[in-house]
Formats: C-alpha cells, structure tokens, sequence
C-alpha cells in the first residue's frame, strides 16, 4: 500500500493529527516506563500492539482516509526523543509560561488542578552530543502499524514524528555552544527516523508547533523579528534533515499549543506563514477551528497557497467537548476550497487528542463523536465541491 496514492480520489479526504485516547490501561504502563519505574516490557510491547490494531481498525471504520497510529506508544510526541537520542538527561527543567497565560495566571491553577494541558515547555535538558542511540522502538513502532495497516487497508497512513526545532523548544540546550548548533545536531539525528518512516512505506509527519507556538512560549518576551528568525532556522534545519525524502511523502503540523486558554497572544497565521511555507513538506496541518484560528482561512487570499501544497485544516477542535455539526465541518471545507481550489483541502483535526497520555482535553468518546462529524461533514462538502456522484 502507498502512503499516499499520488493521484487525488475525487472528494474531499479525511485525516486527523496523530495522537488518539490511549486505553487506561496502557497509559498507565506508559507513565510508569516513562518515570523510570520498574516495568514489565514485554507487557508493554503487546499493549501497544493491541491499542495499535484497535486504533486503526476504529479510525478505518469510521471512514477516516489517512490514518495514524494514534502514537500509543508514546507518552508525548516531543519527549519522546530521550529514549531514541544520546544527549538528552538530567532533571526535568523549569520551563517558560505561556504568555496568554501569565495574563491569567488563576486559570493556569485552575487547568492544573483539573488535569488539564498546561504548555510550560519542559522536558529534561541536552546535555551532551546528541546522536542515535537506540532504534528499537522505532522499528518495533514501524512493525505494529504495518500489521494494522496490512490488516485494514486504508487510503493512506501516516506516523508523526517530532521535528527539529520542537525537540529544542521541550529539551532545553546545556551542551551546545549556540542554538544553531544544538537544532542542526537534532536535525542530523532525527533525519534517521524520519527516513525509516518513509522508507517503510508510511507517510511522515513532521510535529512543528515551534513555528507557532513558541513565539508565546519561548519567544514571548522578544520582538517578533527575532522569533522569525528562530522559525526560519527551525525551517531550514527541517529541510535539511528531510533533504532525502520526496515532498510528496511529507506533512507538516503547525499549531500554537494544544491547551483550552485564551490564546489571546497567538502569533497570527499570516505572519509566520511565509516561513511556514518555505518548509518542504507538501501537505500542511493547522489549527481552523477553535475561535482564535478559524478565520485565518482568508488569509490565503492575499497570501496564496503555492502549486504544489495542500492544506489540512482542522475543521474539529481537539481542546473541546461540542461535537461539531456535519454542516459546520462541510461549511468550513467549502470557504478553504473556495480560496485554494477543491482539490487542495483534506478535513483534519486542530491537534492531536492526546498530546500527553493520560491528560485528554476531550473525553475519549466524545473525540470519536467528532470525528463521525469530520466524517460526514466530508462528505456534504464532496457533494458541493465534486458533485453527487463522486467517489
């Protein structure tokens, strides 16, 4: 099976951006390896093997197009990494608050008091070279989708795998004389895993909410210029690190924090928008449904959609519980066509629904809920855009 069939079905495809509800169970397995507490690991490997095979199986049966494998054997998509790479280690680090946040600093208590997703940007440090350390869960990564996606045969799959510049903004350099060397030496080691993906017949997605949501995070009390400059070298380390992969095989995820907070301090779209679009992948993920975002589709009106991207706007929120209408999900696909063409607009999620296992922002079977409205709000949008008939 293709990753990704070069040729386009006719209607508007559905996909989401990668994390999924893990069973408790399995968190709880996850969180005790991820504390460095002892652990059963062959245990674990068959859970996620399971949740893997049940995950597609769902996602394939709902009629999602592309699907993932939820990243159930991840217990974040940034911090990951420190099993993967030499040089990261040491305590977790202090991090810096979001800015919109700071601003209301009772209901950042509150959303930690209720378990919800506060982004502080912490992880442990780099403290030395980073380099491969250890392939083993990749490929054992690698191996379960194949047997779910052999199993289920969808139009297309794809695993999410972090990019440069995030792995800086979660694991703080300590080793590194300059910033530019530290992104470069994780681009150089990522490139191995993002190769393998591809190499195994998968498309790659590449997580990069640093192009967005550091400028409130780690860049919040610098000029805009600065952090522009900071995205443009995250950019540039992508693109190196991914200089032997086919665009065609490559999609991006752009977002500005996958947390219910104001937001009122997001960097807007058409400001970091001519960085973002240097970024080689074909096919770009963003946040187009929560109220910050979800008028930003005009904005490539005036900024156009180069030939050869398409986009994969969120038409569902991933940080909460409505379940959008059908009508809505088709209406929002119809305003994207409209202004980049039928043919380059797929329906997705805003972000992941389980950046951190065990901290869902929306309830496990409300997430399933929307996406049977991704779903059918698809298909209404594929009968105004391709006709009745279409396939």
């Amino acid at each position: 099976m293709s990753s990704f069939p070069e040729s386009h079905p006719g209607r508007v495809l559905t996909t989401h951006v990668g994390s999924l509800p893990r069973p408790e169970a399995l968190v709880a397995q996850l969180v005790e390896k991820h504390e460095g507490r002892p652990h059963d690991g062959a245990a674990l490997a068959a859970s996620v093997r399971q949740a893997v095979v049940d995950v597609v199986a769902r996602q394939h049966a709902l009629g999602i197009d592309l699907v993932s494998d939820g990243e159930m054997g991840k217990v974040s998509y940034a911090t990951y990494v420190r099993e993967r790479l030499h040089g990261f280690g040491g305590e977790v680090q202090k991090g810096h608050v979001a800015r919109d946040l700071r601003d209301h600093r009772e209901l950042a208590k509150r959303l930690v008091a209720i378990g919800g997703v506060v982004p502080t940007a912490t992880g442990c440090a780099c403290t030395g070279p980073v380099s491969v350390k250890d392939t083993r869960e990749l490929e054992a990564e690698l191996a379960d989708f194949r047997v779910a996606v052999d199993s289920t045969q969808p139009f297309g799959a794809f695993l999410a795998s972090a990019s440069p510049g995030v792995v800086a903004v979660f694991q703080r350099n300590e080793h590194y004389a300059t910033e530019d060397a530290y992104v470069e030496a994780v681009a150089e080691a990522m490139r191995a895993e993002y190769e393998a993906i591809v190499g195994a017949g998968f498309m790659l997605q590449l997580d990069a909410p640093d192009l967005a949501m550091n400028r409130h995070l780690g860049f919040a009390d610098a000029d805009e210029a600065t952090f522009l400059r900071n995205a443009a070298l995250h950019v540039e380390a992508l693109n190196h690190a991914t200089r032997n992969i086919p665009a065609s095989r490559m999609r991006m995820h752009l977002c500005w924090g996958n947390y219910a907070g104001p937001h009122h301090h997001d960097i807007p779209l058409e400001r970091i928008l001519p960085v973002v679009l240097r970024a080689r992948p074909r096919y770009l993920t963003m946040e187009a449904a929560n109220p910050r975002h979800a008028h930003e589709w005009a904005v490539f009106r005036d900024i156009p959609l180069p030939d050869d991207k398409v986009l994969m706007p969120g038409m569902i929120a991933s940080t909460s519980n409505y379940v959008e209408h059908p009508e809505l999900v088709a209406q929002r696909l119809c305003q994207y066509a409209d202004v980049v063409g039928r043919e380059r607009v797929h329906a997705s999620s805003d972000c992941g629904f389980s950046t951190f296992a065990g901290f869902p922002t929306v309830f496990p079977s409300v997430v399933w809920a929307k996406m049977e409205a991704l779903v059918e709000g698809a298909r209404r949008a594929t009968e105004r855009l391709f006709g009745k008939d279409a396939t």
